[in-house]
């Protein structure tokens, strides 16, 4: 791309990116939380007309975009979801492809800058001509992709739990929004008389906006708020934050830190002597690939938030780990990142499949029809066609000494995904 041309694309990026930033210095006020809802019929159960078909890629292959941070402060956690995105193409490539074709993947490092991402977006779409994309981690990295995957009217499937107060026509979001993660780690901590947190996180988009949620649900439900503090993504020195964290006594720690920040700040917390019987941490950004890189003696008896475990019952779930581990190694884990990335990829091809074509139209459009389920290692998931979001059942989990994660609490069923919190009186003044 010519330099005129990633210039302009890495301004527009960084503007988005203060807009969204601004936004998240309100506060709001008051109610409770619904109870999860259940997923709708799955696609046998319900008659939907097709859309019609447009015209197949020539050739026997279809291009598709892996966009991940291979290198930078991010790695630690997105080479896993770029391998999952892999196992799922080969796995697809295996039993014949898609409507007769292979899946091609081409594959670039969004280096843990956003700017780059849109950069390499941008590439995808217009120089290899990719069908979709699937890629990015962080919500910096995904508001800064969001323009160019609208203004090019392609499509962008992203793998990874975010903020909320986002529904992009282009954007399939496979991993949780606030109601599906945050909320029930809010209520179950509320359940269990934690109700003087401390938020201790990374300083950007996710975060900011995240904090300013849980303040809004704090207010509304009878919790203190003692503390809040940011820092830079790839940060590793929190000496003042455990400093202050010793001081304030919270029942638990709500951490929205990300990438390998958390293997710095939980070494020192537990170097401070602070143990998870006395303040636990909850954390919505570290799964078991990040304990893996912090040391599982070192967060031991604390808590995550997520949809999936590597530990999660059914015989989706044993065959995908026992696939990863083929392709990856004994010592490999899973995680839920990992997970909704490998589930994109499947219901990418369910979308195609149905649409009869590999066109973006008629694949939004038989997606936003509605009926699109599958089932995964972490359950049964469909597509809501009214946001490109999809429903999820919220787990809450506690680490064991040996890094793995063992379930406590669950939602009981998927839940709408409401990334808006249209159902929550208490966030009316967030949007």
């Amino acid at each position: 791309m010519p330099a005129p041309a990633r210039l302009i694309l890495s301004v527009l990026a960084a503007s988005a990116l203060l807009v969204t930033a601004g936004c998240a210095a309100d506060t709001a006020s008051s109610s409770a939380a619904p109870a999860a809802t259940e997923a709708p019929a799955s696609p046998e159960a319900t008659t939907i007309d097709t859309p019609t078909p447009g015209p197949l890629p020539s050739g026997d292959s279809v291009k598709v975009g892996i966009l991940q941070s291979l290198s930078g402060t991010m790695a630690i956690s997105e080479v896993t979801v770029k391998n999952a995105e892999l196992l799922a193409i080969d796995q697809i490539n295996a039993k014949g492809g898609i409507l007769g074709k292979q899946i091609q993947p081409v594959i670039e490092d969004g280096a843990s800058d956003w700017p780059t991402f849109a950069e390499k977006a941008q590439k995808l779409i217009s120089v290899d001509q990719v069908a979709t994309t699937f890629g990015g981690w962080t919500s910096a990295s995904r508001k800064a992709m969001l323009p160019v995957f609208e203004r090019n009217k392609a499509l962008l499937w992203y793998p990874v739990q975010y903020e909320g107060l986002e529904s992009s026509p282009y954007i399939f979001y496979t991993g949780a929004t606030t109601n599906q993660q945050i909320i029930p780690a809010l209520d179950y901590l509320k359940q269990q008389g934690k109700t003087k947190l401390y938020l201790v996180g990374s300083d950007y988009v996710f975060p900011r906006t995240a904090n300013k949620e849980i303040k809004a649900y704090a207010a509304a439900n009878g919790m203190q708020i003692l503390g809040e503090d940011y820092s830079p993504l790839g940060s590793t020195e929190y000496s003042t934050e455990v400093n202050k964290l010793i001081t304030a006594k919270p029942d638990a720690v709500f951490n929205t830190l990300n990438g390998d920040s958390n293997v710095a700040f939980f070494k020192q917390l537990k170097s401070a002597g602070v143990s998870s019987d006395q303040m636990p941490v909850v954390s919505v950004s570290g799964a078991e690939q990040e304990i893996k890189g912090i040391g599982a003696e070192n967060v031991a008896g604390d808590l995550v938030a997520w949809n999936y475990y590597q530990t999660t019952p059914g015989q989706a779930n044993t065959d995908f780990v026992a696939a990863y581990k083929a392709k990856y190694g004994e010592n490999a884990v899973t995680d839920d990142p990992m997970e909704a990335a490998y589930n994109a990829v499947y219901l990418w091809k369910a979308c195609v499949e149905k649409a009869g074509s590999f066109d973006v139209a008629a694949v939004k459009a038989a997606a936003d029809s509605g009926g699109i389920a599958i089932d995964t290692p972490e359950g049964h998931v469909t597509i809501d066609g009214e946001n490109q979001h999809v429903y999820k059942t919220a787990r809450i989990g506690k680490i064991g000494t040996d890094g793995t994660i063992t379930e406590v609490w669950n939602s009981g069923q998927p839940i709408k995904p409401d990334p808006y919190l249209k159902g929550y009186t208490w966030a009316s003044g967030l949007s």
